[in-house]
């Protein structure tokens, strides 16, 4: 199953759970509402997933966390909040670049149609370039060059 296949897999799942409890729970409920729908499809998952940070050759654990390691490729994030804001969309770019992963959902429960909910990021690393494709938009940000071409 590819990448775009599996995050179909999972959107759907996170539908189901939707569609049976509504907007307003915990969002550790709809984790593990959405955990349990995973396993009836036969998808490997990782929760609460550690994630290192690596600082000047020092691997340190602080406390960063992936909601759903998906298939060992796919970030999801889970939310269930009046609303997703840039921070949001900041916290699952970082989770991107410290995973090394380049496909990420951000599910966000608290809706009342849950397509408005979900935000879907590929970030791809071309030379001096990140760039984060979501479904309506796309960022691009230059880093800048080395001296040492």
């Amino acid at each position: 199953m590819n990448d775009t296949e599996l995050s179909g897999q999972i959107i759907g799942a996170a539908i189901e759970v939707h569609k049976l409890l509504g907007p307003g729970l915990l969002e550790s409920a709809y984790e593990e509402c959405l955990c349990h729908e995973l396993h009836l499809k036969g998808i490997r998952f990782s929760k609460q997933k550690p994630v290192p940070l690596v600082y000047k050759g020092v691997k340190l654990d602080c406390g960063f966390r992936l909601d759903l390691l998906v298939e060992e490729r796919i970030v999801v994030e889970l939310k269930s909040i009046d609303g997703i804001g840039p921070i949001h969309e900041a916290i699952v770019l970082t989770y991107l670049r410290l995973s090394g992963n380049s496909l990420a959902l951000l599910i966000n429960f608290n809706v009342p149609v849950l397509k408005d909910g979900i935000r879907r990021f590929i970030m791809s690393r071309n030379n001096d370039t990140v760039s984060l494709n979501t479904e309506a938009t796309e960022i691009a940000e230059k880093r800048p060059k080395s001296n040492h071409a």
